[in-house]
């Protein structure tokens, strides 16, 4: 079992595995209840019951729900990130355009079948305060990063911002296609992935 990343929010991380594993309870029962009962109905004893661990256990490691909910998200772009670069290493290489699929395709698939991601995915329903931390900063971060070897491009500040526009494009896209349609309408999903590729065509071709 992989280490639950430690978010900003978190008042510990978690050393032995047995504290590991108890975490990662936590953040599973957690994101069952946000599908559930939503944000605003989720409280730190439920999701003690249901992860069947003392309420001290959750403040532990968390404050109070949105430190909770903070550290759902960062494990879900960390889920995210691993999904991305499995999908590109069986691919074997493929280009900028497979990339993109892949980006898409993962994140379109997250929002059906991961737990709790419809409310929090990458942290966009939680106020972070700072503009540095704003999800989707950290997002294209992260997809900067792990597509610039990939793409064979020096990660700079450039790359930074094409990335950053098109996350937030695509996450404001996304979302309107599962207004639409409870699994997303996929004529939405398809005008986003043409818009993406005509916009990283005149930087990636």
């Amino acid at each position: 079992m992989k280490p639950v990343p430690q978010a900003t929010s978190m008042r510990r991380a978690p050393v032995q595995r047995r504290s590991a594993e108890r975490l990662t309870r936590i953040l599973d029962a957690c994101a069952d209840l946000l599908d559930e009962v939503g944000y605003d109905d989720l409280s730190t004893r439920a999701v003690a019951q249901r992860a069947g661990v003392p309420i001290g256990s959750v403040y532990r490691f968390f404050g109070n729900k949105r430190a909770m909910a903070d550290a759902l998200a960062q494990r879900n772009l960390e889920r995210y990130a691993e999904r991305v670069t499995g999908r590109l290493d069986d691919t074997g290489g493929g280009g900028w355009r497979t990339a993109v699929d892949a980006v898409l395709d993962e994140y379109i698939a997250m929002k059906r079948t991961a737990p709790g991601f419809s409310l929090v995915d990458f942290g966009n329903q939680i106020p972070l305060g700072s503009r540095y931390a704003e999800p989707n900063t950290r997002v294209a971060d992260r997809l900067t990063e792990l597509l610039s070897g990939y793409l064979e491009r020096t990660p700079d500040e450039d790359l930074r911002r094409v990335f950053l526009v098109a996350v937030e494009t695509a996450d404001t896209l996304v979302h309107l296609a599962f207004r639409v349609a409870p699994q997303g309408d996929e004529r939405i999903i398809e005008e986003t992935r043409e818009m993406l590729r005509a916009y990283l065509a005149r930087v990636l071709d």
